[in-house]
């Protein structure tokens, strides 16, 4: 969630911001810290750091956007319902889950007192679909692999 709220801080939006505001705030900030914008070492270094923190918020941004999640909606659900969960990861609030079909699924906010209790589920894919698939703020990780 620190995450997050960071990156939304360096575009300067609000939670609520739509794709094609993230995209404006992007261009507009790669305008401005473009490293080949700078002729000195120094500036020119600054910028290279600053420009690719701009890409890695906007790809992150972009990544839980309500519209995003709109556009993949039945995918994720195939994922949720039809592949069990094959290995997860928690740290810091971050739940990672890899489920059997390859994806690998980021959810944000997720509390020690609910990862303790999927961790104590006699079935955790039933317990994650009712209680984290739905409720929290979450990203496609990487794409399942193709075989």
């Amino acid at each position: 969630m620190k995450r997050i709220g960071n990156y939304r801080k360096l575009f300067g939006i609000e939670q609520n911001a739509d794709l094609a505001e993230l995209k404006t705030v992007y261009r507009n900030l790669m305008k401005e810290w473009h490293p080949d914008k700078f002729m000195e070492d120094e500036k020119k270094a600054e910028a290279e750091i600053k420009s690719k923190e701009i890409i890695a918020a906007y790809h992150f941004l972009v990544s839980i956007s309500p519209e995003t999640h709109a556009n993949n909606i039945e995918e994720y659900t195939a994922t949720i319902t039809a592949s069990g969960i094959d290995d997860f990861h928690y740290k810091g609030q971050t739940l990672k889950i890899t489920f059997q079909d390859g994806c690998i699924y980021e959810y944000f906010g997720v509390t020690k007192n609910i990862y303790e209790k999927l961790l104590n589920s006699s079935t955790p894919a039933r317990f994650a679909r009712r209680h984290i698939f739905n409720s929290f703020t979450y990203r496609k990780a990487t794409k399942a692999t193709e075989q």
